[in-house]
């Protein structure tokens, strides 16, 4: 990737207690936020302190314990996160990596330019669209889906409450 995160390894193959992406420490029950791309910062006022509180009150809301890493990554790593593990070769706007470690639930990865073009299309502000999207990912981690229509609703339930509880909209209602 372009900045100096995930280099030569893989999402989800950090493991608690072990140097973690970036050579950062990953302890359990952590949340590591790695800023891959500085242009967050002109997005997202304080967005490293943001995505941690969206990655933690997802876990609460789910009920899951175990260390989560939050890459804030630009378009580009993205991409080829997602050609290289979903065979889609254009960026999205989060990835979940679940790592399948004891104490560790795995990795979410932002693409800023796809969170502000959707946040805009949808009238919302960066900061919003990225707690959603981070709580999103975090609940993905914690064994959430929305292959099934069951399963979207009850997820998108979690989500609203996240919301909630980080005195954020409901990403679920119009913005109008």
């Amino acid at each position: 990737m372009g900045a100096r995160v995930w280099r030569g390894m893989e999402p989800g193959s950090s493991r608690p207690g072990r140097a973690g992406p970036a050579g950062l420490r990953v302890g359990e029950g952590g949340i590591t936020v790695l800023l891959g791309s500085r242009g967050w910062r002109g997005a997202v006022r304080r967005p490293e302190a943001l995505a941690r509180r969206a990655a933690e009150a997802a876990l609460a809301e789910a009920g899951a314990r175990g260390a989560v890493t939050v890459l804030l990554a630009d378009d580009a790593a993205v991409k080829r996160l997602n050609g290289r593990h979903r065979a889609k070769a254009k960026p999205t706007n989060v990835l979940s990596f679940p790592a399948g470690a004891p104490g560790y639930l795995g990795d979410v990865a932002l693409a800023l330019g796809v969170v502000r073009r959707e946040a805009r299309a949808a009238g919302r502000r960066a900061a919003d669209h990225l707690a959603h999207l981070v709580a999103h990912g975090a609940l993905h981690l914690a064994g959430h889906d929305h292959l099934h229509a069951g399963e979207a609703r009850r997820m998108e339930r979690a989500e609203a409450r996240v919301m909630r509880r980080l005195g954020r909209p409901n990403p679920w209602r119009s913005a109008t």
